[in-house]
This record gives structure tokens, sequence and C-alpha cells, in this order.
């Protein structure tokens, strides 16, 4: 079944992914491209509509990234949204100018036009998030402003015979509760989408993808256990079956249980073909006296190679290779001018020196939110699909100074702790991440009639949704107290906790 689709052109805006996820919620197929695909490219794809994201640039600059106006005259429904609807405006011959003061925030919307189609079921004056310095001042020549705000004259802005829409605002953002709505206006009433991308739909039309291409040859993958390569097997096992071979490398480095639940889910629960090398000592032995965070990454990354190369051989020739590759990343490698930087926490990539004939990727359209609900779908247990968020070098890169087994030990009592006082808070399905890591930094304190000198412990807990930026959660003061006390007197050499309250930026959100 070939779905529906919806282009979100990239201007380099920081909510880029986050526009074509809103898309997706809204069960309609979207793809993300670079603002500067061809307008030929873009009408092959036959999508039903194009959204424009937001940007850093200013529209009135020569070098700003534009797109050629014959798109404008393919018939394609077009929304732009804060850069997108400048763009827009510029190109039509429009007026855009820089405000006096530059918007940021919460702005009142007051809709101009009740019976926009952008607007449908919208309250006639609604919040929205603003972020911009420069603004459309006046629309182009057949266009209606369709909406307002105090400061902003083109709040809102439509050609309705043409089916061209712009917005000054940011409604794929919490902060315009209605933003939903309006996108989903367009999709619908504009665009005509018939919201036919269900995550029952994608299991289904995956797995005969896979029947088809994969046939009955040979597959493997490296699964760590975490979401993207659990869900990438599950759906190659229901493919295939045991022509899948799963290598799961044990590091010593994961959490607390997380091997034995791993090896059990797999082996047990879907009896697939798993192969589990514990390699602990192997790691530790490596990282002995070692320090220096990135010299820590390195290690492990060119040891995990190692390891899988020596276990692959082992199998003989397969035919592919499996790789749990998500939407994200083949966006950040696929289009230009982003204005945020993303840094990864991969243990590095799969070995160049394994014998196989070709790479398969099942997840590389899904946003990691998709992930987990395909995975649910799968009948992957919820511990496993909602799992935290985990960097490939695993707890080294939370253990500050040299990674020792007794040092790993304490941190993974401790930050199961952690885990369980949130897991059962009211905060468990808001938060971004949340783990424990452990400083090098020893202090005094008083147990009993004693004077201790142990490890001081930090927790870290944020808010985001993209990851590339975020803000330290305010956890009532109450769980931290319980987590506190929990730890202190249940993790042997822990003697003081502290919380971190640092944005990213300018921290990132990993210690190492």
């Amino acid at each position: 079944m070939k779905h529906e689709l919806v282009i979100v052109l990239d201007f380099g805006g920081q909510y880029n992914q986050l526009i074509a996820r809103r898309v997706r919620e809204a069960n309609v197929f979207c793809e993300v491209l670079p603002y500067d695909t061809p307008v030929e490219k873009i009408v092959n794809k036959n999508p039903k509509g194009i959204i424009f994201t937001g940007g850093p640039n200013v529209v009135t600059e020569e070098d700003a990234p534009k797109v050629e106006a014959k798109l404008f005259e393919t018939g394609i429904p077009i929304l732009g949204i804060c850069y997108g609807c400048q763009l827009m405006g510029y190109i039509l011959g429009g007026k855009v100018d820089k405000a006096e003061q530059r918007e940021y925030g919460k702005a009142d919307l007051k809709i101009t036009k009740a019976d926009s189609k952008l607007f449908a079921g919208v309250n006639s004056t609604t919040s929205s998030w603003m972020s911009h310095t420069y603004f459309v001042s006046s629309a182009p020549k057949g266009f209606e402003v369709t909406a307002t705000t105090d400061t902003c004259p083109v709040g809102a802005m439509e050609n309705a015979e043409k089916n061209l829409y712009g917005v000054q605002f940011h409604p794929e953002v919490v902060h315009t509760p209605e933003g939903q709505k309006m996108l989903e206006n367009f999709l619908y009433q504009v665009c005509g989408c018939k919201a036919d991308w269900t995550m029952k739909q994608i299991a289904e039309e995956q797995i005969e993808k896979l029947k088809e291409k994969i046939g009955d040859k040979k597959v493997l993958l490296a699964l760590s256990g975490g979401v993207d390569s659990s869900v990438a097997g599950v759906l190659l096992h229901k493919a295939v079956g045991k022509q899948l071979t799963c290598i799961f490398v044990d590091h010593g480095l994961m959490r607390k249980n997380e091997g034995d639940e791993v090896e059990s889910v797999f082996k047990k629960q879907f009896d697939m073909n798993l192969i589990r090398v514990n390699a602990e000592d192997r790691f530790l032995g490596r990282l002995a006296g070692v320090t220096d965070p990135e010299t820590k990454r390195k290690i492990i990354g060119e040891e995990f190679i190692r390891v899988f190369e020596e276990e692959a051989k082992k199998i003989g020739t397969v035919d592919f290779l499996a790789q749990g590759t998500i939407y994200p990343d083949v966006i950040e490698s696929g289009t230009k001018d982003a204005a945020v930087i993303k840094s990864h926490h991969n243990v590095g990539g799969l070995p160049d020196h394994v014998d196989f004939k070709e790479i398969v990727e099942p997840l590389r359209d899904l946003f990691k939110d998709e992930v987990r609900n395909l995975g649910r779908e799968l009948g992957i247990p919820e511990f496993l699909v909602s799992r935290q968020p985990f960097p490939g070098p695993g707890l080294a890169v939370r253990v500050i100074g040299e990674v020792t087994k007794h040092k790993l030990d304490i941190l993974r009592d401790a930050d199961l702790i952690f885990r369980e006082e949130l897991e059962k808070s009211e905060l468990k399905n808001t938060i971004g991440q949340y783990f424990a890591v452990l400083t090098n930094l020893r202090s005094v304190g008083v147990m009993g009639d004693e004077r201790t000198y142990n490890y001081t412990l930090a927790l870290r807990c944020v808010d985001t949704s993209d990851f590339m930026t975020a803000d330290w959660t305010r956890i009532p003061h109450d769980i931290l107290a319980r987590v506190s006390n929990r730890i202190v007197n249940e993790v042997k050499e822990v003697n003081r906790i502290v919380y971190d309250i640092t944005s990213k930026p300018p921290a990132t959100i990993e210690w190492e």
C-alpha cells in the first residue's frame, strides 16, 4: 500500500523534526527534504501537501535559503511556518520587514477570518508561540490576512484559491495549544489527506517488505538491548524467523539486570536466535587506568567492533547486515543548513570486515516515538519499549574517572533506585531522560557515630522533545528527598547526593 505523502522542506529551523512528528501524529506520512530539493523531484513524489519549516536566516538577504518560485505554481497546497511564511510572502511579492524588537514567546492570536480552513474549530482568540525578528508586514497580492497579534500585523495569511497558507507563529510546539488542530486542518481540510499512517499497517507492511527483500537469505544484527535494535530485531524475526542471528555484546557497562533481561525477552519470549557474548572482563581490562572521556569512548567502540567481528566470523557468510537506523539519523545526514548541532553518543559504526552483501534498515522511516509504538504493536514488553535513552558506551560515560567493576556496581544500584522512584511518580511519562552519575569526588559524611569518606552521586533529569536542547526537570522536593534517603541508606560508599540543574546548552545531557 502506498501512503499519502506530505513533504516538510527543511530551512534549518530547530523544530524541523518536530513538525514532521506532528504530521505523523495526525496519521499522515511525511518526509523531510532539504529546502533546495529540485521542484521536479518534489512533484514526482506526488505529495498531498508541502510544509516550509522555520529557519535562522533573513529572507531578504541574497544568500538566504529559498525555493524556486515555480513551486508555488504546481497546485500543491503549501503551509509556510515562521521563516517559511516570510519566504512565501517575499517570493510572491509581499513585504518583509525587521521588527523593532525581536518577538519571542507567547502571543495572543486573533483570528480575523472565521471561515478560514486553517482555523476551522479554533477559538477566535488563541495562544501562539512566536520566535522571530523579521515578519511579513504586507501580504502579497491575492492573499488575505487571517490572523494578527498586537505586534504582528500578519500573524497568518492565505490565498485559499491557490491553497497557499502562511503562519508567523509555530503551530508545532506545545506552547501553541491549538496548533495541532491547525496542522490537522491543513492536512485534512486543505490537502485532503485520509490519515492512513498507523502502526498496525506499518508493522504489517514492513514485515511483508522484509520477507520479500530477504527471501531465504541470512541476516545478522548487533542487538544492544536498546529500543531501536530491539524493535528492529523483533520486526526481522517476525519476517524471517531463524534466518536472523542477533549478536548481543554484553560489555559489562549496562544498567542493573539489563543483560539478563535482554537475553530473557528475546530468547524466551520471542525464541530468537540470540548469541550473548559476555565480554565484561575484556572491556574493563582495556579501560583500566583510563580517565579521559573521549579515550573511553574510542576504546569501547573499537572493542565492540572487534568482539562483534569475531562472533560474526564464526557464523560465516551472511547476506544482510541489519541496523537500527531511525529517521532522525537520516534527516541529520541528509539535510543542510541546520542551526542546531546534535552530538551522537553511539559506540561507533558497525564493522567493515564482516562478510555481507547488503545493509537492511527496517526503521529508517520512523521517529523514536514511532519506533516505541511499533515495538508495542509487535508485543515487546513495556519496560523495554519505554526504556530510557542509553549511550553506546554505557555506564562508562556515567562513571567519572577510571571505570572499575566496583564503581559500576555502586552506580548500578543507585541508578536503579532513582529510576524506580521516578517511574512510580506522576512524572513518569513527562520526563525526557533521567539517570545517575558517579562522580570522582569523595567527601566527608557522618553515618551513625562514624565519619565516612565516600562518593558523591549526581542525579540528572531533563525535559526535552528532541535531545538537541533540554531543560533540567523541576522534580518535587519530596521525590528528591525520597531518592536521596534511599540511595544513602541502601548503597554503600555513597554519602552525598547532588542534583544537576544545568540546561543544554550550555551543558550536555550526559556528563562525559
